[in-house]
């Protein structure tokens, strides 16, 4: 079944979900329709590859003008049309920019992979919970309802000073006129009638004048309580959940929101500071005693400049952090001399500021490490297909200063991946007679100078992120806090959900509950150390609990990836568990999972009965990504064969756990008709016969010794091939056809 297929099936509180991160940038209509192809894409690889995600344009804009190829026929008229509007509005907005579609498919496709794992556990992580609450929060509605009434206002204080400018004209007007009339005029009854007339007006306008600053304070003191007490509140809690998507969680959103309001909040006080502007220049044609333009101006003139300062030192901030291409899932992890990519975004966006901002990037001032490649960058509206004021770096690479270099050997590799380093931005505005200085920097990021390291360096990035919202605490190791249990299993599920396409549910989680802590009864409120997740061995093993689980991604992504997201490995599963579920099953049963002795190994066992009625399990050695490699894990599970005291070979395995013909679950992953050792005359160099690898286990039932997992390896292909001259093909193909048990 297809993942979208799947996602179709969610309960609607999880399609509500899915439709929040599918708008004109990647319309659902095209996810629907393309749905296998968009799945049988790697548009993570070419999110970081603009060739390959040029190709990937090109064949998506293709597979639209066949899907109206298609609907044309049918005849359906809207289909028609709304494909057209859809394949014109993706090929203007990626045409320049192909490698940002390929992020935005990526990032959906992940997304509603997480959303399948959640859906699939019984109850919703306190961290993702926490997160969804924040997402859909009142604070969020209230913010764009405020932005929109403070533009609002100042529009309308806008007409009042229009309307202030020509009372003062007219007032300019009749003043002048009367100071132009001869001394005799001015005495006359009319003359006093309009002198007082000019009072009345000098009245009003000291009025209005009052008016309009009082408009333009309440328009000053509702924007500085919206940007302090919620729109930077909701900015934290975007850069918040940018850390925990950083991380495997929920995909983060809003910050086109975001943008949406410091924007107008911008162009607000802007435009209050043009009106007081006005105000000094009425007030240099006229002035009074107790004139309130001089008593009240410059302190709101002053706060307007506070806030604005505030407002775009506030909204300069890091909308992708650091990341190599070559590792898109594992941000903030950065290698020596290779290069990484970082977005920067303004979110006030004003047309002025376009190709005007110049950014330089640093690292942190420890000078053991330089920042090599483009590091000053203009921002500008073109890139970004949503138009926003942004700037990428794609040629940044760090490098170890050689003074530091030398001493890099007395450190651990443990140290190293422990030590906090960051990226820093800086850049300066000037508009409209303001000239503010602008700095941010990214996440903590861990430098590593082999690849080696690249495990432990991003355990450290799960840890710093999961519990640090200080985003710049790069002594954080020098006292890492604890987590709790129920957190970091949460997080560990998100590893598996954004990396391989398939979250743990709560069984499997359970187990990984007692890899770290031993039998307990309750794991929720359980306080986990640094140094026991990442540091220490486990017991009676030469490695960490991370490392034996970093492991195991490895092997299911390099190599049994579609077999883990159909769901068919139970992977964490312990020794003892496996054979209680096991006991009562037919004969022939087995399952698959990892390996607790063997760094990224995967094992299976199955079940069978002695002649006496006795329950037997037999466990195969684990098979390891070497071996994979050389034979898919599909066709093993096919080919395996055991030897029995009678030397037949047969394949124990018939049914997957709990009762699925092993053939229907994996079928469609096999790469060819099973192997078959070919006569000479049929192939192969002359004079030999082609070899073929079957895995083949020998099991001996009259030791009185428990046969060990030594007694199950595979057998190489010429012993097979040794095996073959002395039965004759009908004896074996009876034996493969026969059920494993003894009648």
């Amino acid at each position: 079944m297809s993942q979208w297929s799947q996602v179709q099936q969610l309960e609607i509180k999880f399609l509500e979900q899915v439709d929040q991160f599918y708008d004109d940038n990647f319309p659902m209509e095209v996810r629907h329709l393309l749905a296998q192809w968009i799945e049988s894409q790697d548009w993570e690889v070419a999110s970081n590859n603009e060739p390959m995600a040029t190709i990937l344009l090109q064949n998506l804009l293709i597979q639209l003008d066949e899907q109206l190829d298609r609907v044309s026929q049918e005849k359906n008229l809207l289909l028609i049309h709304n494909l057209k509007r859809i394949r014109k509005l993706l090929q203007g907005k990626y045409h320049g920019n192909p490698m940002h579609i390929a992020v935005i498919i990526s990032n959906c496709l992940r997304e509603e992979r997480r959303i399948l794992a959640a859906a699939s556990m019984p109850v919703q992580g306190p961290l993702e919970k926490q997160l969804q609450n924040s997402i859909v929060s009142e604070r969020q509605r209230s913010v764009e309802h405020k932005v929109s009434a403070i533009k609002n206002s100042a529009q309308m204080t806008e007409q009042d000073v229009k309307y202030l400018e020509d009372l003062q004209e007219e007032f300019d007007f009749r003043y002048k006129t009367i100071q132009s009339l001869e001394q005799g005029d001015k005495n006359s009854v009319l003359m006093k009638q309009e002198m007082m007339m000019l009072q009345e007006m000098l009245n009003t306008l000291d009025y209005k004048r009052k008016e309009v600053l009082s408009k333009m304070a309440q328009v000053i003191n509702e924007s500085d309580v919206l940007m302090n007490n919620m729109l930077l509140e909701e900015l934290l809690d975007w850069k918040r959940r940018q850390q925990i998507a950083c991380i495997g969680g929920p995909l983060h959103s809003g910050l086109d929101q975001l943008q949406n309001c410091f924007t107008l909040l911008a162009e607000s006080l802007f435009q209050v500071r043009r009106q007081l502007e006005k105000l000094d220049e009425l007030l240099t044609k006229l002035t009074y005693d107790g004139d309130p333009i001089l008593l009240q101006r410059p302190h709101l003139l002053e706060r307007v400049n506070f806030l604005l300062y505030n407002l775009f030192r506030s909204s300069f901030v890091i909308e992708r952090q650091p990341c190599m291409p070559t590792h898109p899932q594992r941000p903030m992890v950065l290698k020596t001399l290779i290069q990484f990519t970082v977005k920067l975004r303004l979110l006030i966006k004003l047309p002025e500021l376009n190709y005007q901002i110049r950014v330089k990037a640093t690292i942190d001032n420890n000078r053991r490490f330089v920042l090599c490649g483009t590091h000053v960058k203009a921002m500008n509206m073109d890139e970004s297909a949503n138009g926003s004021l942004s700037v990428e770096f794609r040629h940044l690479q760090p490098k170890e200063m050689k003074s530091s270099a030398g001493s890099k050997g007395n450190e651990g590799p443990q140290m190293v991946t422990e030590e906090l380093h960051s990226i820093s931005f800086e850049t300066q505005v000037s508009l409209y007679g303001l000239t503010i200085d602008l700095e941010t920097s990214s996440l903590p990021v861990v430098m590593i100078s082999n690849v080696s390291q690249l495990p432990n360096a991003w355990a450290s990035i799960i840890w710093y992120n999961l519990l640090s919202k200080d985003s710049q605490n790069l002594a954080f190791f020098n006292n890492p806090p604890t987590a709790t249990l129920s957190q970091l299993l949460e997080v560990l599920s998100w590893q598996f959900s954004s990396y391989v396409g398939r979250g743990l549910n709560s069984e499997q989680l359970n187990m990984l509950a007692e890899k770290l802590m031993g039998q307990q009864i309750s794991y929720n409120d359980y306080q986990l150390s640094w140094a026991k997740f990442c540091k220490e061995h486990l017991s009676g093993k030469s490695f960490t609990f991370w490392v034996w689980l970093e492991a195991i991604l490895d092997l299911i992504k390099k190599h049994i990836l579609p077999l883990w997201i159909d769901g068919y490995i139970m992977g964490f599963v312990s020794k003892e568990k496996e054979r209680v579920l096991l006991r009562d099953k037919m004969p022939g049963t087995f399952l698959l999972r990892f390996s607790e002795s063997n760094l990224g190994g995967i094992t299976f066992t199955w079940v069978d009965q002695s002649e006496n009625g006795e329950v037997r399990f037999h466990s195969v050695e684990p098979y390891n990504k070497g071996r994979l490699t050389a034979l898919p894990f599909a066709d093993i599970l096919r080919d395996y064969k055991v030897i029995l005291a009678d030397n037949v070979p047969e394949n124990p395995l018939k049914y997957l756990y709990p009762d699925i013909p092993k053939d229907k679950a994996f079928g469609k992953y096999y790469s060819c008709q099973p192997n078959e050792v070919s006569r000479p005359t049929e192939g192969g160099v002359k004079g030999y016969v082609p070899a073929v690898f079957i895995p083949i286990s020998k099991i001996l039932y009259d030791s009185t010794d428990p046969h060990s997992p030594s007694d199950l390896l595979p057998m190489s292909p010429s012993v097979y091939a040794v095996l073959r001259e002395h039965l004759s093909p009908t004896v074996i193909e009876t034996a493969l056809s026969s059920p494993y048990s003894a009648d």
